[in-house]
């Protein structure tokens, strides 16, 4: 019995130490949560007030950094540009630029070449980086994408370049003609043979002057804020009429057809300008006794039927390389051709922002010793599709029927074929 007694007051015992060991552990846990640690000052600081407003409302991308260089606040564009992978400064050059003002105290800006996220092509982006302390243990790095800046500088910085090259040739010519003139005042032939070199340096220099004037107001000028709904025909008995004497004296003959009574929307002026360009070409660069035909037709497309009006020769032709480029400003296929045909490389640059700036597309097809196809896709007008859907529901046609309606329909031209069969 008094065994027992003894059995059952050492179980008693135990178990009020062990009541008491686990009050005592739970309350060093629950006093161990809420004391601040090295990490959560770390990872969790707060920001001064109002830093993280104005953080929000920044175009530039922006990371604020602690003392142990963890990410307190990175912007969206921050981890756009790459800036920021796994809650750390990805590049090495701020995180040394944050390290030394977070040292000293200074604000230090510099330009650096990052590589493109996911791009094999080793494109650089370029970007300004500023580092400055914010309070007594942020940093604060705002850094600027220049990769688009540094992009128009240099085109434009090409642009001078071309456009002082090319002013240079006629200019030069007509000096040295000039002198040549007054040098042989006493041979009337000799004066009219460069009288005749001089008009034709002019009228090159004045083409060139217009075609940059043409340049600068398609990529300046908005053509929808006059625009207009302007027939197809129209535009291409315009281009056809501009080029009748070049194409008379090289015997080409020039043909139109495809689908009648067709409307594109936008500035009459600049789609002249584009198409006249375009068939210009085309007779610039056929031999003799060619033909060059251009083609209008509808095109149905999701967002809304589209306007072809393909321009067809059989010239020279293009190379593969030069395909790219031949919408490039000054750009030249064969610039010996190119002399001897007053062309100043711009046509095709001022084909591809009109067409551009009305919502549409030009594309090239092009074999050497075939020929050439360009195409202009443009918007169809809209009051050209509700006619034409009027025309339909008058008539009763089923929808099969008023499909068929928008085949090519008889034009006061010759007809051509559609444009992917030609040569």
């Amino acid at each position: 019995m008094d065994v027992n007694a003894a059995v059952a007051a050492a179980a008693a015992i135990a178990g009020v130490l062990t009541g008491v060991i686990a009050t005592l552990a739970f309350r060093w846990s629950e006093r161990e949560q809420k004391r601040p640690t090295r990490t959560s000052l770390h990872t969790d600081p707060v920001l001064p007030p109002g830093v993280d407003t104005v953080l929000s409302v920044l175009r530039s991308s922006a990371v604020v950094l602690d003392e142990a260089d963890a990410v307190v606040k990175a912007s969206s564009a921050a981890y756009a540009l790459g800036l920021v992978r796994g809650g750390k400064l990805a590049v090495e050059p701020m995180l040394q630029m944050a390290r030394d003002t977070r040292r000293d105290g200074e604000i230090r800006q510099v330009e650096l070449d990052l590589p493109r996220r996911g791009n094999g092509r080793g494109d650089a982006l370029a970007v300004s980086a500023r580092v400055a302390p914010l309070g007594s243990r942020l940093v604060l790095l705002l850094v600027e994408d220049l990769t688009e800046a540094r992009r128009i500088e240099a085109v434009r910085r090409d642009f001078v370049a071309n456009v002082s090259h090319e002013l240079k040739t006629p200019v030069g010519a007509l000096s040295l003609l000039s002198e040549a003139v007054m040098g042989a005042a006493d041979d009337p032939e000799a004066v009219e043979r460069f009288a005749g070199r001089m008009q034709i340096e002019a009228t090159r220099l004045t083409n060139l002057v217009q075609e940059l004037i043409d340049l600068s107001r398609v990529q300046n000028d908005d053509p929808l804020d006059d625009a207009e709904p302007v027939r197809v025909d129209e535009l291409v008995a315009e281009a056809i009429d501009r080029c009748r004497h070049a194409a008379g004296t090289k015997q080409i003959t020039m043909a139109a057809g495809g689908t009648a009574d067709l409307r594109v929307r936008g500035n009459r002026g600049q789609l002249a300008a584009a198409l006249g360009n375009l068939v210009e070409n085309a007779v610039n660069y056929s031999p003799a006794r060619t033909r060059v035909g251009i083609a209008a037709r509808r095109v149905a497309a999701p967002g809304g039927d589209l306007v072809e009006i393909a321009v067809t020769d059989q010239g020279i032709g293009i190379s593969e390389k030069d395909k790219e480029r031949v919408f490039e400003r000054f750009y030249r296929v064969d610039p010996a051709r190119s002399r001897a045909t007053g062309g100043t490389g711009l046509g095709l640059a001022i084909v591809k922002h009109v067409v551009a700036s009305h919502g549409g597309e030009v594309t090239l097809w092009s074999a050497e010793g075939q020929g050439s196809t360009f195409t202009l896709r443009l918007p169809e007008a809209g009051p050209a599709r509700d006619r034409a859907q009027q025309r339909s529901d008058r008539a009763g046609l089923s929808d099969e029927t008023a499909r068929s309606s928008r085949s090519p329909q008889t034009s006061p031209y010759e007809t051509l074929p559609a444009p992917e069969v030609l040569p």
